[in-house]
C-alpha cells in the first residue's frame, strides 16, 4: 500500500499544496475577495486533503520512533549476559520427593 508510506505521503502533500497555490491564483486573477476565497468549496476541499496528508505524516513519523526505540530495547536486551538456566534435580540431587519420603516412613514403622 503505497500510500502507507512516508515518500507517498510527502508526494500528495506537495501536490495538494500546488494545487491550493493554482487555485488561489486563479481566484486572485478573477479579483475575488478574500472573504469569498476563505468560503470556496474547492479550498476547503484542498485544504481539508492537506490536513489529513499531515495528520497522516505525523503518524507515520510516531511509528518510525516507536520501531527505533523497540530495536534499541532489543540490542540491548541481546547485549546483556545470559544466564545460566540449572535444573531442579541438579540444584537438589539429595532432596527426595514426598512419595519417597512417605515409603521411608512406612518401612521404618514396620
Amino acid at each position: 500500500m503505497a500510500s502507507k508510506d512516508k515518500e507517498s505521503r510527502v508526494a500528495q502533500m506537495g501536490y495538494w499544496e500546488e494545487q491550493l497555490k493554482q487555485r488561489l491564483a486563479l481566484l486572485a486573477e478573477k479579483g475575488v475577495a478574500s472573504e469569498k476565497i476563505t468560503k470556496d468549496t474547492e479550498i476547503k476541499k484542498l485544504r481539508a486533503k492537506m490536513r489529513e496528508t499531515r495528520d497522516r505524516l505525523g503518524a507515520i513519523e510516531e511509528k518510525e520512533k516507536k520501531l527505533e526505540e523497540m530495536d534499541k530495547a532489543r540490542a540491548e536486551k541481546a547485549a546483556m549476559p545470559k544466564k545460566s538456566k540449572k535444573k531442579k534435580k541438579e540444584e537438589e540431587p539429595s532432596a527426595e520427593s514426598k512419595r519417597q519420603q512417605k515409603k521411608k516412613k512406612k518401612k521404618s514403622k514396620d
